[in-house]
């Protein structure tokens, strides 16, 4: 089979099929992880990742290859979770909303999207790092479009896409020597080429895959029309929002200023107005009783790549008892793990904690969700996890109608250390981001869990079923006793003698004679600090320790 054009159907049917894939080797990607921890969780966010997509399409009857890139890009960059999600979110994005305006493309447009996507990919970390996803990404595409002939398919540029996939996967263990120490490929590069493979053998076989989705977690929202009746009356208009392809038949796109449509939109009596320019695409969102008024100022300065409005009436019937939003300066977003964890932070003055941690991401639509509660100036977003931080940053982006400063907490110590010095009464934003992030870098982060297999990381030997001790995201001790693992990492604390105060946030299984022996002993130990325990209820560790 030759195929010279990518269209809707067939760019659909490759998609799921990728994610068939993946989700079929979760676990095996799961369990390439590099501390010996029952946390790896790359594989079931990638899958997540492609399925949130994929939910945005698997009703689609349209052929343009335009209008289903476009409806999966923004489904996988909403479900983005972890890190490898949120790299594998950016590729396809950049792949697909460079295919947004075609109706068919070329293989050789297909090779063009694809460095796109790396492009995107890249930019989306602060400080790339070589031997990942990324240079997975990087090379497959590099490699492919350099190789694939004047003439060729699309078979062939995924067969040789396929084939560097699977050449620089290999090579990733050579270039970050943590991966050589743990005698394991990287993750997220091995998720990627689960999809590639997918999604090219589907292509061979012809056939339409059978696709399920998987996401049971995710439950779908449900409107009561009844609620809106024939006697109802509108009182609340229309939430509409739109994405619009600047077309120069209609304009010079240089010519289109914001701040004059802005102000077009004003003249139709919307409010809640946001109109954000993203090269030649223009993000549209307003409140109005006339949402048609609107789609027509739009279609004078493009075509709609989608469409939605909602009529918020009905939502707020929908709500109604819900309790009604207090506006204030701050509101807090954070994410936490344990009934006692999550309830502590609330306590500090969270005012939307998302249950989530090391092996139960968050996506960035369940971040948006967070914000979407809030009344307030500003939204502080304390991710807590550093497999979260990435997933934080993308839900800033796609929010766009608020003020959203992502503070980046990689884990509960930091985030909890961060929430006990907010003060709501500081009204200088910058001054509140100061104090903040100061007491959430001074603080050191220690973990105590059981190893799940025999390994040696960092010149440490690690056996099975072993305590160990984490320090700042470093294996820091492996010991046959948790007292002992907890006491062997803290001492390579190396200013421990100048530090005041060791929390302790107990986890789900220790028991209370436990916690009281391991609190005695650090008190005794550590005379110099004041030691304190919480019941945090976290699953994996058996305790997460503060030290500031």
């Amino acid at each position: 089979m030759e195929t010279r054009e990518l269209d809707g159907k067939i760019l659909k049917r490759l998609l799921e099929g990728g994610a068939n894939e993946i989700r079929q080797n979760m676990k095996t990607i799961n369990d390439l992880n590099v501390f010996p921890v029952p946390d790896g969780d790359t594989g079931t966010n990638m899958s997540h990742t492609i399925e949130s997509g994929i939910e945005r399409i698997l009703s689609a009857d349209e052929t343009s290859l335009g209008e289903i890139a476009s409806s999966f890009a923004k489904g996988s960059l909403l479900g983005a979770r972890g890190n490898s999600g949120v790299i594998l979110s950016q590729f396809f994005a950049g792949l697909c909303y460079s295919l947004a305006d075609k109706l068919t493309a070329t293989p050789r447009e297909v090779a063009d999207a694809y460095i796109e996507g790396v492009k995107r990919s890249y930019e989306a970390v602060a400080k790339p790092v070589e031997g990942t996803i990324l240079t997975v990404l990087r090379e497959s595409a590099e490699y492919a479009r350099e190789h694939m002939g004047e003439d060729g398919t699309i078979e062939e540029f995924l067969h040789l896409h396929l084939e560097q996939a699977e050449r620089t996967l290999q090579k990733t263990k050579e270039m970050l020597p943590v991966l050589t120490e743990a005698d394991v490929v990287d993750s997220g590069g091995a998720g990627y080429l689960c999809i590639a493979k997918g999604m090219y053998e589907t292509l061979l076989d012809g056939k339409e895959p059978v696709y399920k989705s998987q996401i049971s977690e995710t439950k779908k929202e449900t409107v009561n029309y009844d609620l809106f009746t024939t006697d109802t009356e509108l009182e609340f208009g229309y939430c509409t929002e739109c994405l619009v392809r600047i077309q120069r038949a209609k304009i010079n796109p240089e010519e289109l200023d914001e701040k004059s449509f802005v102000k077009e939109l004003e003249e139709l009596d919307c409010n809640s107005i946001v109109a954000l320019r993203d090269g030649d695409i223009l993000k549209v969102h307003a409140h109005t009783m006339t949402p048609s008024d609107v789609l027509i100022l739009c279609q004078r300065y493009g075509e709609f790549l989608n469409v939605k409005i909602e009529n918020m009436t009905l939502q707020h019937s929908e709500t109604e008892k819900a309790p009604k939003k207090i506006h204030k300066p701050y509101g807090i977003v954070t994410v936490a793990t344990g009934e006692g964890m999550v309830e502590l932070f609330k306590t500090l003055g969270a005012d939307y904690v998302i249950n989530g941690g090391q092996t139960g991401n968050p996506s960035a639509e369940e971040f948006i969700k967070a914000f979407k509660t809030l009344d307030v100036d500003n939204i502080l977003v304390m991710p807590n996890n550093s497999n979260i931080l990435l997933t934080a940053i993308q839900a800033k982006e796609l929010w766009e109608l608020g003020n959203v400063t992502v503070i980046p907490t990689k884990t509960l110590c930091q985030g909890y250390s961060a929430l006990s010095v907010f003060n709501a009464s500081i009204t200088d934003l910058e001054e509140q981001i100061e104090d903040i992030t100061s007491a959430m870098e001074a603080v050191v982060s220690g973990e105590i869990t059981v190893a799940i297999r025999d390994t040696t990381i960092g010149g440490i030997e690690v056996k099975k079923d072993e305590y160990i001790g984490i320090l700042d995201g470093k294996l820091a001790s492996s010991r046959v006793d948790c007292l002992d693992a907890i006491c062997e990492m803290l001492d390579k604390v190396e200013d421990i003698d100048d530090r005041e105060i060791l929390t302790l946030f107990v986890g789900a299984g220790v028991t209370d004679d436990e916690r009281v022996m391991v609190t005695e002993a650090l008190e005794e130990r550590y005379p110099q600090l004041s030691v304190d325990a919480y019941i945090g209820g976290q699953e994996i560790y058996q305790y997460l320790i503060s030290i500031e």
